[in-house]
């Protein structure tokens, strides 16, 4: 099924006035220009990396209001830059001089209890839909921070807190609404555009805009999880990573090599003190969770153990909205974290002057690796463990000293071949993001480019050119 729009077809724009004039008369939503006493509060929240000047932000308020904008800025050859959460590392959710697509004011979510499905508009974020499927003891798996906008992280895959147990979150994607650069909207699923189905499943934002998600939900109520913060030091880092994979696949873990923050439930001869922090989900029976992370509270004398029952969306941190800071991030996927390893993430962190550094790690397998790495457009199946280097900082001056610091700690970790994911790429050249996608994956996405996008209108995301051939 498709619809297109044509009221825009064709027609000739003489001036921003008129963009403005032409949109406002035929979109539901609403069109935001510098004129508008709220223009500067909105293209300051677009994006947390970056700060830029839109022509118009535009808020849609369904699929074809998305459509009427994408078929303008063909027409007009204006930058389409598109919003979800605005967490995107590259600062691809805003633009200077073009239209920003702010998808904040589309926030739909239908549950169907008994299917276990959910239809959700792409401005929600993870948290916000995970706490609506909390009141009915359900769960989608995204990733590990709330804000994060549902549209950028499903389209690169998705990899959080249930993805040994259920899967990256385009293993949970039953279908979807996508407007492709000529306008029209389509459903897609695994019987109706199956291409396009296959390459929106990690491809990223190169093939059109979902609009609409249709996830798989799952049976996730009380878990066992939440923070246990233990010594940082190799023998424990190692320990740990080794446990973690050893786990049943109703484990996943988000570690975290950092100087302890300054909360109160820390005590504060820790604050500052490089620490090994993990937080920690087991979705099944809680008798056999507690059996299963006992092991880990024993790698070490606990600095701080808040490892119990709690509800699946409680494992989200609070986060501050007064806090915006720029992030350098370099992330690689490797094979091990042995001792070796583990101290060189310590090295690195201790030898940190930012006021926040963190190296990370992710344990996979599980669900994630048992689906066929053809099966979608993330490829990378068979990784065993995800790290990553990580900055945050205030000041924009510093932006260079922090990338190259990122940049050389991942570079330190010496294993395979350099791939990535590629939702954790920021500007970092076309070399890289090839790096997120293997030559077959990569080949077979360009086909579906030249297909749904021959011209790369959609262009402003870790772009996959057309095989126009």
């Amino acid at each position: 099924m498709s619809l297109v729009n044509s009221s825009l077809t064709g027609t000739r724009v003489d001036s921003p006035n008129a963009i403005v004039s032409r949109l406002r008369g035929v979109l539901r939503g609403q069109v935001i220009t510098a004129a508008d006493a709220d223009y500067e509060g909105i293209r300051m929240g677009l994006s947390r990396e970056v700060v830029r000047h839109p022509t118009l932000i535009v808020r849609p308020a369904d699929a074809m209001d998305v459509s009427h904008v994408v078929s303008l800025a063909r027409e007009t050859g204006m930058e389409l830059a598109v919003r979800s959460g605005g967490h995107s590392l590259a600062g691809f959710s805003t633009v200077d001089d073009g239209i920003v697509l702010d998808f904040s004011q589309m926030k739909g979510l239908e549950i169907n209890v008994e299917e276990r499905t959910a239809w959700a508009e792409a401005g929600l974020t993870a948290g916000e839909y995970t706490l609506a499927a909390a009141e009915h003891g359900l769960a989608t798996g995204f990733g590990d921070t709330a804000s994060v906008g549902i549209g950028g992280l499903t389209t690169g895959g998705g990899i959080g807190y249930l993805v040994r147990k259920y899967g990256l979150t385009i293993d949970n994607l039953l279908a979807a609404r996508v407007v492709t650069a000529d306008g029209q909207i389509r459903h897609v699923d695994a019987d109706t555009h199956p291409d396009l189905f296959w390459a929106i499943r990690g491809g990223g934002g190169n093939f059109g805009i979902v609009t609409h998600f249709k996830y798989q939900l799952h049976k996730v109520d009380t878990i066992i999880g939440g923070m246990l913060i233990l010594p940082a030091t190799a023998a424990v880092i190692a320990a740990f990573a080794a446990q973690a994979e050893a786990a049943p696949d109703e484990l996943s873990t988000i570690v975290s090599v950092m100087p302890a923050p300054p909360m109160p439930f820390i005590p504060a001869a820790y604050h500052g003190q490089v620490v090994t922090l993990a937080m920690m989900v087991y979705t099944g029976d809680a008798d056999e969770g507690l059996r299963v992370v006992a092991p880990f509270r024993r790698l070490a004398e606990p600095i701080v153990d808040m490892i119990g029952p709690m509800p699946y969306p409680d494992i989200y941190w609070p986060e501050d909205p007064d806090f915006h800071p720029v992030t350098a991030l370099r992330s690689k996927f490797i094979d091990r974290i042995d001792e070796r390893t583990a101290q060189i993430m310590l090295d690195h962190v201790q030898a940190s002057t930012a006021a926040m550094t963190i190296a990370e790690f992710r344990v996979l397998g599980g669900a994630m690796a048992r689906i066929p790495v053809e099966a979608t457009a993330f490829a990378h199946r068979s990784s065993r463990i995800m790290a990553s280097f990580i900055v945050q900082y205030e000041d924009h001056d510093e932006a260079a000293l922090h990338n190259a610091w990122v940049a050389a700690a991942a570079a330190a970790l010496d294993q395979g071949e350099g791939a990535v994911y590629v939702n954790f790429v920021g500007n970092e050249g076309e070399a890289r993001v090839r790096d997120a996608y293997p030559n077959a994956t990569r080949e077979r996405l360009m086909v579906v480019k030249a297909k749904y996008d021959p011209t790369n209108f959609f262009h402003r995301n870790q772009n996959i050119a057309p095989n126009n051939t």
